[in-house]
């Protein structure tokens, strides 16, 4: 189906309470055009290349530069530092976005500055004299790229009808996960050379935003329609009570609970191919070329299932079994990561979390975007719901490190990231108002 088509009047979301009538702050009926959704795409691939090339590989290399014996809590910390960072610039960054009435809309201005302050961070990273440095640094990366994020996902459900947010929110994932790759790419193109993949990442960062910036179609919101400002109440704001919105606060638990796991089988991918599949001894490759490879098979089938899985649960208009089955489908595949340390299972473990990942991503975004409390707040509440996608950042450095160091390594560490993320798949049927 074309991404121009015409449609008509969408059901307004479960939960959306009663807002001014706006451009801005009206529920979208119109199904967006090709081009602002490719926008959307490379924005995120953007984002996601400057973001998870350093998570990857870079971050680790200088990690393993600064000093090679205490690389793992090195990197521990200064990705949890950031993660941290995250936390507050999220929901922080959507917030200042639903208040902005710029005559460039209310998104737009959000994406580029964090965009530009993620690029500067990564060019300085490339210079870190010291792990103090690279810390604070990658925390201002963090900030704009969370930042640049936060007002993208909140364009979403500001400019996409309900029945299209499932294809909408795979292309997105798409994006996501191809930049995910890029930055894989960067990394091993670089040889080695940390200094320059940041470089490569931050240009990466400004020319995902170019297409965006120009072709946004951001309804700019009057002055009028913007609340008075109260200090108080906007840090009161963040607290979205889920005795008040309870699917919003079981979405939000769920996908908290699939990303720590999701996190804990990703953080040591490097490490866990050189020190437990002994990777350049067993097959004569580089464990950061094998995590190229990796996240090349992951990346195609995640690109694959969030296309399919997100245009399956818009013809279904239901999102609820696709979430459960995806998130069943990433803990097998943490399974397999730790029962079989082999490259042939590292390679099994990857195509099959690319296929659950995949289509997790996509259905997920939608059925959120469909409790979100109210349109006046799209991207605080989405600022809040990717907390998290942050917040994981933080945790499960801190539950991964002492599984990998004293309780049994990564067999231990794996089996514990399955058992996380099948906890998130079982209480999504507690979410009542999305089928």
């Amino acid at each position: 189906m074309a991404l121009s088509e015409p449609s008509g009047p969408v059901p307004e979301p479960a939960g959306l309470r009663k807002t001014p009538t706006t451009t801005a702050l009206a529920e979208p009926v119109d199904r967006v055009r090709a081009l602002w959704v490719t926008g959307v795409v490379l924005v995120n691939l953007g984002i996601n290349a400057a973001f998870f090339g350093p998570i990857q590989v870079l971050l680790g290399q200088q990690a393993a530069h600064f000093d090679e014996g205490q690389k793992e809590a090195i990197l521990a910390l200064v990705t949890g530092a950031g993660a941290a960072v995250s936390l507050v610039a999220n929901p922080l960054f959507g917030a200042f976005s639903d208040r902005t009435t710029s005559r460039f809309g209310r998104r737009v201005p959000w994406v580029v500055f964090g965009a530009v302050l993620g690029a500067v961070a990564l060019v300085g990273l490339a210079g870190a004299p010291n792990v103090a440095v690279m810390t604070l640094l990658w925390c201002l990366v963090q900030a704009g790229c969370n930042g640049a994020y936060a007002a993208i996902t909140a364009a979403i459900p500001d400019r996409v009808p309900v029945p299209q947010r499932g294809i909408v929110g795979g292309l997105a994932a798409m994006g996501q996960t191809v930049g995910i790759l890029l930055g894989a790419v960067i990394a091993a193109a670089v040889a080695g050379n940390f200094a320059a993949g940041y470089l490569v990442c931050a240009a990466a960062l400004i020319a995902g935003v170019v297409l965006y910036f120009f072709k946004n179609d951001d309804d700019p919101l009057p002055s009028q329609a913007r609340p008075p400002f109260s200090l108080a109440g906007f840090f009161k704001g963040f607290w979205v009570s889920p005795a008040k919105y309870p699917d919003f606060g079981w979405a939000w638990l769920t996908r908290l609970l699939v990303n720590i796991g999701n996190h804990m089988v990703t953080l040591y991918l490097l490490f866990f191919l050189s020190d437990a599949v002994h990777l350049k001894e067993t097959e004569g490759i580089e464990p950061a070329f094998g995590v190229l490879i990796l996240t090349g098979i992951y990346a195609v089938m995640v690109i694959v299932t969030s296309v399919l899985g997100g245009s399956l649960s818009d013809r279904m208009g239901k999102r609820k079994p696709l979430v459960i089955t995806s998130s069943v489908v990433i803990a097998v595949a943490s399974l397999i990561l730790g029962f079989a340390p082999t490259w042939a299972g590292a390679l099994a473990g990857a195509t099959v979390l690319g296929i659950g990942f995949g289509a997790y991503l996509a259905v997920d975004f939608a059925l959120i975007t469909q409790v979100l409390p109210t349109a006046l707040d799209r991207g605080r509440d989405l600022g809040v719901i990717n907390v998290a996608n942050s917040l994981p950042q933080v945790v499960a450095p801190l539950i991964a490190f002492p599984f990998v160091a004293y309780w049994g390594g990564y067999v231990s560490l794996y089996v514990a990231a399955a058992v996380i993320g099948l906890l998130g798949a079982v209480l999504v049927v507690k979410i009542k108002s999305v089928a």
